[in-house]
């Protein structure tokens, strides 16, 4: 089998890519191929035919990068899906997997939230516009599997990883605190901030144990259903996520609060329980994982 996987420089990606045996990977970097050029993946795509496609790539960052710059998530976003997903139709590639986000449920909405309660209610506003160009992009392959293909969305929680993108700008919650925790510590600094009040509520999922699933579902696509949850299990406060990376850190400080960031939705804890059907067990302790994503960390700042 033939898979073109996008964003394989990502934290996901590179998961992915790790972890890829019997199969012919391609996946070209960005310098390679501009995403959002629909004529450029095209021509790709007809000097390259392949199987099946892994969708991992998109324009990601943490909230202060997408309150700075909305439209931006939303356009660069939108553009690089349809040149993809649309691409790979027009390509007559059968096989799709779309990697969603959490960020397409509900502000504040009941928990765990199930597939069904996408679109149910407003959306958490500091995210806005990445989460819209995500359900263009999960409707998208809806509608084309509707007309024969077998494209399907798998909605991950949030990820951290070995191969993170510690204190890069932008910067994701976890991968964010765990170099600012390292970074105190090699310092000799006795606090960490945290923004907010750090009782907003995250379930984060090592990007290993998603890239299993994925392989392992890749082959049987048209048994998934259009969308599929796929995550820990279980949500913690940042403050529980801050105390746990200092506790496998060996850093012994204490945290402030800056007030007067935000902190985004409060809770988005998913059920896994309909990829449970499908063989997802989500890992029993995210402590292992986190430990070797700190000596990552560690390992690049020494």
């Amino acid at each position: 089998m033939r898979v073109w996987l996008t964003g394989g420089n990502g934290l996901l990606g590179r998961a992915i890519r790790r972890q890829a045996r019997g199969v012919t990977l391609l996946a070209p970097s960005r310098a390679e191929l501009d995403l959002t050029d629909r004529g450029a993946v095209a021509g790709w795509l007809a000097a390259n035919p392949v199987d099946a496609v892994i969708h991992a790539a998109a324009r990601v960052g943490g909230i202060a990068a997408n309150i700075a710059d909305p439209a931006g998530f939303l356009t660069d976003n939108l553009r690089m899906n349809d040149a993809v997903i649309s691409g790979a139709d027009a390509a007559g590639v059968g096989r799709l997997v779309f990697i969603g986000s959490s960020c397409i449920y509900p502000r504040d909405y009941r928990q765990p939230l199930v597939e069904g309660d996408i679109l149910a209610a407003p959306l958490e506003p500091t995210n806005e516009g990445y989460a819209l160009s995500k359900l263009a992009g999960i409707r998208l392959c809806d509608y084309l599997s509707a007309r024969g293909r077998t494209y399907r969305t798998l909605i991950p929680c949030n990820l951290f990883g070995v191969d993170d993108h510690f204190g890069a700008p932008g910067a994701h919650l976890l991968a964010a605190a765990i170099h600012k925790v390292i970074l105190a510590q090699a310092s000799g600094a006795d606090t960490v901030e945290i923004w907010g009040s750090g009782q907003a509520r995250r379930e984060f999922l090592d990007a290993y144990h998603l890239a299993r699933f994925i392989w392992d579902a890749l082959p049987r696509l048209d048994d998934l259903p259009p969308v599929l949850n796929v995550g820990a299990g279980e949500d913690r406060s940042v403050n529980e996520w801050y105390a746990l990376i200092a506790e496998l850190a060996g850093w012994t400080g204490r945290f402030i609060y800056d007030l007067t960031q935000p902190e985004g939705m409060q809770a988005k804890l998913m059920s896994s329980d309909l990829a449970a059907r499908f063989g997802y067990a989500p890992p029993a302790d995210p402590g292992p994982a986190l430990a070797a994503a700190i000596a990552a960390c560690r390992e690049r700042m020494t």
